[in-house]
């Protein structure tokens, strides 16, 4: 994403901070996700299709451990072992299944990303803590039922 101009919250800490910044970085293999098609769109539950090869994400499925965490910071040989251009998945507020590969795989390092990564072979969406107007429970009016 920095090579190509973006930024995230990790990358602008650490410029910020430097190393009192620790950056955890999440992996999945498959599962569902609460995530919008597009900005301001509301958000649906999806499934996540299963990672493709050449990325980490597989690389970590095919450790066939339900869930890990690595620390790299300070691991010179972990990190030695994950750097180089791999894909990495990258899943957030936004989640486009369709044109995953396009959408939402690009090259990175982890070494040179996260300090640690945690891997959930099998994730499962989150249910949002703000309901939509939709689904939470109005107020009566006053001059029910007289007003309806």
């Amino acid at each position: 994403m920095g090579t190509s101009g973006e930024w995230n919250v990790g990358q602008l800490m650490r410029e910020h901070y430097g190393g009192e910044v620790f950056n955890i970085g999440f992996t999945t293999h498959d599962g569902t996700v609460t995530a919008a098609n597009d900005w301001d769109e509301p958000a649906q539950i999806k499934g996540v299709r299963p990672s493709i090869e050449g990325s980490y994400e597989r690389l970590f499925h095919e450790t066939e451990m339900a869930r890990f965490m690595l620390v790299l910071r300070d691991n010179q040989q972990l990190s030695d072992q994950l750097r180089g251009s791999n894909l990495e998945r990258a899943i957030g507020v936004i989640y486009r299944p369709q044109t995953e590969r396009l959408s939402h795989y690009f090259i990175a390092s982890l070494p040179e990303q996260f300090d640690a990564v945690i891997h959930f072979d099998r994730t499962t969406a989150v249910t949002p803590l703000e309901k939509s107007p939709a689904t939470e429970p109005r107020e009566v009016e006053e001059t029910f039922p007289t007003g309806v």
